[in-house]
């Protein structure tokens, strides 16, 4: 063993044993542009012998980077979200970034985090996953000069990963009416974090139902937060109608889920009394029968994944749109005579 195998061994002893500059020497081991085929592998090489191992962040700090992607969630104990994060780990694993992990409760947590991350500006990008970037924190986030993305639930003006929500929710309701339905109740959920928000779900169901020549009704429509005891809530409600809906459509499955309990308790049975459709499949919707228009959320945080990479590599920004579609189980069927 050598005299500079035996102590640890510096990228200055690499570069020295290699015959070349110590910025050379660092090129080559990031695997970055400019260096020789010949000199990279003599290079190489040699830090194998000498066992070297590369620091990971005096590697960033010569790229110019940090390396770091901060990626910011409402709710991680939600199956959306934690399917979208497990996508994107997937697509970000072996390009040497790591993930810091950001849960934003609420609006009070998403206003402390967007006004501190700025003055940190520890990290190359941002994901949003799920939620609507406020004016205020768009305008916090274009201090930082990083590349941002937003996967899931996003309209701004940053490259994004989403489904088309008017679609999805089209082609719920035109299911329903498709199958001989005229009174049809819609569960509208709300995100109370985001009370001025107008969800992009229920402009569909308007606008099938007048294309269908059927009367709306106002009083069919119930709007809640999101979640299963809401979307129970909003059922009991419409079935005290004076003339109760024969068919619901919910803006999610676990809005629909919830609405499902409340007819079963009340004795009547899904699909066969009264018709239930919802959006996003989520794990529980098989397991119940509920009819539902998928969407693939784990595929969109891939899918955003590799947009942040390639953004990160210097192409040009763009926004995808997931595919959905209707997948028909026992939760829908015609009206009963």
């Amino acid at each position: 063993m050598t005299e500079t195998s035996a102590a640890k061994v510096t990228l200055v002893d690499i570069a020295r044993l290699a015959g070349v500059g110590v910025g050379t020497a660092s090129r080559a081991l990031s695997n970055a542009k400019n260096v020789a085929p010949a000199t990279r592998e003599r290079v190489l090489r040699i830090a194998e012998e000498h066992q070297y191992v590369v620091s990971p962040e005096a590697s960033r700090l010569a790229r110019g980077n940090t390396g770091r992607v901060a990626l910011v969630v409402p709710h991680l104990s939600r199956w959306f979200f934690g399917s979208v994060v497990e996508g994107l780990g997937d697509a970000l694993r072996g390009a040497d970034l790591d993930l810091l992990l950001y849960e934003v409760g609420d609006s009070r947590d998403r206003h402390d985090f967007f006004d501190r991350l700025p003055a940190r500006r520890k990290v190359d990008a941002v994901v949003v996953v799920g939620f609507q970037v406020e004016d205020g924190e768009r305008d916090r986030l274009a201090t930082m000069g990083v590349q941002i993305v937003a996967a899931g639930g996003q309209s701004a003006s940053y490259p994004s990963v989403h489904i088309d929500d008017h679609e999805a929710s089209r082609q719920a309701v035109a299911h329903l009416v498709h199958l001989g339905h005229r009174r049809i109740g819609m569960l509208e959920a709300v995100d109370p974090d985001q009370p001025g928000l107008t969800s992009t779900r229920s402009p569909a169901y308007y606008e099938v139902l007048e294309a269908a020549g059927l009367e709306v009704d106002p009083t069919l429509v119930v709007s809640a937060p999101w979640g299963g005891e809401h979307g129970a809530a909003s059922m009991s409600r419409l079935l005290g109608h004076r003339e109760p809906p024969t068919a619901v459509f919910a803006h999610s499955d676990e809005v629909a889920l919830g609405a499902m309990r409340t007819l079963r308790r009340a004795g009547l049975r899904p699909g066969a009394d009264v018709s239930v459709v919802g959006i996003d499949d989520h794990p529980m919707a098989e397991l119940t029968d509920l009819t539902t228009v998928r969407q693939d959320p784990r595929e969109q945080g891939v899918l955003a994944g590799r947009l942040l990479l390639g953004l990160l590599d210097g192409r040009e920004p763009s926004s995808l749109t997931a595919p959905t579609h209707l997948v028909v189980r026992g939760s829908t069927a015609p009206p009963r005579a």
